[in-house]
Order: structure tokens, then sequence, then C-alpha cells
């Protein structure tokens, strides 16, 4: 069925949490397990139906924004998720208690259980009214970003459409734009500095009011993490600035050199890896759809079933228009058990970028369509994302079809891309620690510590105030995450590292990069991200050895990797 052909109407929310209640009610009653796991499966079928409304009115609210009909549906599921949350407490409360539980192990394995447990430590009746504040808060973030209407050269742009100019080789043009987005940013600051300063606030009430210290502990239940600790995260932060960012200040201090500026540059400068223009997709976006469908054809079998299938239901929808929320993201469909691909095409390698990992994420929730428990479809987020980075570098022989003359600059950019975000990643996550063991910080001085921050993860970004907004150290306000999903961005970062291993392998020996890829990905959700990686025969980000040796291996390749005739 074809995306425009899928269903929706509102629910009546009464009625399902009465039928939540009632399945309660028959699975606590059961008295054998075949009564139990049959009332288990009905619950996963409405809930599986219940999800797939509310991400229907989401995808279709974020194609365009100011749709008054699902901007209303959205007003609805921020009032109704938290409650239709209670009701899934509730059965996760049963499920811990059930007389079954071994025998709903021996079935489906002790994670969900694990997780069960992790979110009854996530949530309370008593946050209710937060929860529904905070989604309506982090919705008016959305519609903040997706409203700029940027003026630049007598047009008038949104964010996605005015990045192509941010990249310019021309350096005034390219400075030009860059002030142009930060003068947006500026103009609207105090509204982005008051929708966070209620976040924080309210999710530090939130932490307190389950006993917590604040909100970090609160955070990392609500994240799902169920594999490792703050201090894990601490360890791989010390290991980041040891053997990440001086490779990433090599990488700046190269690329200084070729644009023929002065060392530590300004952001306009950094985004212009070279003189003659970062790569560009050699073709329009059904040029680069296209060339999807041949790489993912050519890939594996699996791959190419699953991208034409994507293609025929119109299971994407990528052109950055009016209205159109920013980013992208991939999110899953449950009753049609298909994965939906959103996006905001802008004409730079971004664009390509997109289409291998958004559709890693969907290639890896079309693999496992099917688990049950639904939960089981898709992984931790740390985990999801190796689905997607790795899928970057599996795109690489296909590359010269993206790019035409400029796939030697992609395949050089795109790894120094990967090793250069780790190091910003990983600032996101530190700032958020710092924020909400601080929740006091007034406005200002949350961008004073971003800029502390900045000196330690970034040396390579000139701070002098050239650029309005990103000189003050505001220029974190673009992540969304920082607004919509608190310690979601370390993910990135630890999926980024695992993703260099896949790379390392691809540069030996493909098939085999290939065998590990699918023997990490056909897990699904069934287990913890450190077991997936040493079922798949991949090390842990948490090691010393893996961030040095994934480090080592494309410094190598990066010192060696011929740029001839390239400027």
């Amino acid at each position: 069925m074809r995306f425009s052909e899928m269903p929706y109407a509102r629910p009546d929310l009464a009625a399902v949490k009465q039928q939540f209640a009632d399945l309660l009610a028959r699975f606590k009653a059961a008295a054998t397990y075949a009564e139990a796991h049959a009332v288990f499966l009905e619950e996963e079928k409405l809930n599986k139906h219940v999800d797939t409304l509310a991400q229907l009115a989401s995808v279709r609210n974020t194609i365009d924004t100011r749709d008054k009909f699902y901007d209303e549906e959205m007003n609805f599921w921020n009032e109704a998720t938290p409650q239709l949350q209670e009701c899934q407490n509730a059965w996760s409360r049963a499920m811990l208690d059930s007389p079954f539980r071994a025998d709903f192990t021996a079935e489906y394995g002790d994670l969900m259980f694990v997780n069960a447990e992790i979110a009854d430590k996530a949530f309370s009746p008593d946050i209710l009214d937060e929860m529904a504040q905070e989604n309506k808060l982090t919705t008016e973030y959305g519609k903040l970003i997706a409203s700029a209407q940027i003026p630049f050269e007598g047009g008038v742009y949104t964010l996605s459409q005015l990045s192509p100019f941010k990249n310019d080789p021309d350096d005034a043009r390219r400075l030009a734009a860059w002030k142009a987005e930060g003068a947006w940013y500026k103009e609207h600051g105090a509204e982005f500095d008051g929708l966070y300063d209620q976040l924080v606030h309210l999710r530090d009430t939130m932490g307190k009011k389950l006993g917590y210290e604040g909100y970090t502990t609160l955070g990392y239940y609500r994240m799902g993490r169920n594999c490792y600790t703050k201090a894990d995260v601490e360890k791989f932060r010390a290991a980041v600035v040891k053997y990440i960012v001086p490779l990433a200040d090599s990488i700046y201090r190269e690329q200084a050199g070729r644009l023929g500026k002065q060392y530590p540059m300004n952001a306009a400068d950094n985004a212009l890896m070279f003189r003659s223009g970062n790569p560009r997709p050699a073709g329009d976006a059904d040029a680069i759809l296209k060339q999807g469908k041949k790489f993912y054809e050519e890939l594996s079998p699996e791959t190419g079933v699953f991208f034409n299938k994507m293609l025929d239901e119109q299971l994407m929808d990528v052109l950055s228009t009016p209205g159109k929320a920013g980013g992208g993201y991939c999110t899953g469909l449950g009753d049609y058990e298909m994965p939906f691909i959103f996006a905001n095409f802008n004409g730079t390698q971004h664009d390509v970028e997109v289409v291998t990992h958004e559709a890693g994420h969907a290639f890896a929730a079309y693999m496992n369509r099917d688990r049950i428990p639904y939960s089981y479809v898709w992984p931790s987020m740390e985990a999801c994302e190796v689905h997607s980075m790795s899928m970057e570098f599996f795109a690489w022989p296909w590359a010269d079809g993206f790019f035409g003359a400029d796939a030697r600059k992609f395949r050089y950019s795109h790894l120094a891309g990967a090793l250069t975000f780790i190091p910003y990643g990983t600032m996101v996550d530190h700032f958020q620690h710092i924020v909400y063991e601080h929740p006091e910080l007034t406005p200002a001085q949350r961008h004073e510590e971003w800029k502390k921050l900045a000196a330690i993860y970034q040396p390579w970004m000139r701070l002098d105030g050239e650029i309005p907004f990103y000189g003050a150290g505001e220029y974190w306000q673009r992540q969304m995450h920082i607004y919509q999903s608190p310690f979601y961005y370390i993910d990135y970062c630890l999926a980024q590292t695992v993703s260099l291993q896949f790379w390392a392998m691809l540069q030996k020996d493909r098939a085999d990069a290939w065998s590990h890829y699918m023997a990490y990905t056909k897990q699904g959700g069934s287990r913890t991200f450190t077991e997936l990686l040493k079922n798949a025969g991949l090390s842990t980000p948490f090691e010393e050895s893996c961030l040095r040796g994934v480090s080592e291996a494309a410094k190598a390749w990066l010192d060696s990797y011929d740029l001839t005739g390239i400027v």
C-alpha cells in the first residue's frame, strides 16, 4: 500500500485505554501460559496499531507543518502519548510480575524484561503533566525551526534550502550565507533560549519527582541504556579527546592549507573542504534515487527487494519544500511492516548520505519487521545508528554513480567528516551533562559552557564573533536533539566508532564486511548494544583500543590517499 493511501483517523483515547485495561485484566487472570501468551499477542497488535496511527500523524505533520489538520492531530498525540505510556507501564509491570515470566523468557529472551524494568524506572503518573508539557515545547521547537524564512541574494530560503550556499566555494558568498543563517537564529535567540530553559527545568522537576538527583539518571533510563553507564560514556569521551581530536585537528590544518586560510578557521571556512568546492551529487533527486536503486540491487538480494518496495510504495519523502520540518529521520509503520524515510534534499553530498544513512535504518527495520515482541524490531538508539552510519560506507564502490567526477572528493570528505563529527557529537553530549547537572545555569552561562567545550573538542573553530550566533557560542541551538531527545547524541558517536570498524573491514574484504553487517543487523533489537557487537565479531567503543585502532587505520588511509589534481 502506498503511503498516501494509508488511512488515518484519530483514535478514541478513552476507548483505547479501556482496551488496554481489559487486556491487562485478562492477562493477570490467565491460568496457563497459553492463555497469557494469547493475550500478550493481542496487546502487541493493539500497541502496534496505536503506534502506527501516531507515526502517520507525526510524519504527515513534519511533511507540512502548516497543515492545520495534522497540526491539531499532533496536539492530540502530545496529550495522549503520556496517558498511553501509563497503560504501557502498567502492562510492563504485569509482565514483570507474571508467574509465566520464565516461559516468556524461554520464548523471547530476557531483554524484554530488562527493558521493562528500565521503563518502569523512567515513568510515574506523577509526571504526566510534565510529559505533556515537554511534548508541547519540543513541538514548538520543531515548528520554530521549520518556520525559518531567510532572505539571501534576493530570495527567501528555509534552513535546509540555504545549506548549498553555506558550502559555496566563493568565500564572500559562503560567509554571507553563514551570516544570514546566524542572523536568523540571533533574531529568534530569546525564543530558543526560553524554550530550552523551560525544558531543562521541566526535566529537572521530572527527575526529582521520581526520586533522582535531577534529570541525568532519568535521562539515561528514558534512553533505555541497558548495557553501559555514565562512567562508560565519560571513558569514551576521554578516548575521543586523546585519539580523535588530534586526528580531526590535523584534518582541519590540512584543509586550511588547501584553502589558503589561517588556522584556526571560522565556521564558514571549516565548512569548505576543497577550494574547488565540496563534492556534489552528479544528478538531481531522481538521479540519486535511481543510483540508490542500483546500489541496493547490487549490494545484496535482500537490499534490492527492500529498496524497490520503498520506491514502489512511496515510502520516502526527500524533497525540501516550504513548511517542511527540518532534518531527516526513519520511522516504522508497524501495521504495514514497513519503514518510512523523511529527508530534505538540498543539492549537497548530504543528499546521498541520507539515502544511504536513513535507508540503513529502514533496511534493518525491514529485516526484522515481523519480530515479536514489537519492541524487538529496533534495537537501542546507538545500536540503530550502526546500521545507518555503516551503510554509508558500504556505498563507496557506487560513489562514481552518485558523484561522477567528485567521487574521489567524496570518499576523502566522507571519511574525514566521520572522524571530525565524533568530537562535535561528544561535545553535544558533554554539554547536556553539564546543563542537567546544573539546571540553575542561565542561558548566557550555557553559551559560555559551550564555548569552553569547543576549546577542548573543536580547537579548529575560531569563535571571534565574526559570524553572529556561532561566535557567541550559541550554535548548539541548531542541534534539535538537544531540545527534543536529551542524551541521544552520544549514540551517533558510539555508532560512528563501530561504523569505522566496518570501513576498515571494507578496505580488506567487502564480502567479509557484509557478512559481519548482516550478522549484526539480523539480530534486530533482541540483544543489548554490546551483545549485538560481540555476536557480530565487533569491538565495543568503550574499549580504548577500539578508538585507538580505528583512528590509526583512518590516519594511514588519509595520509596515503591520492588527492592529485584536486584543490
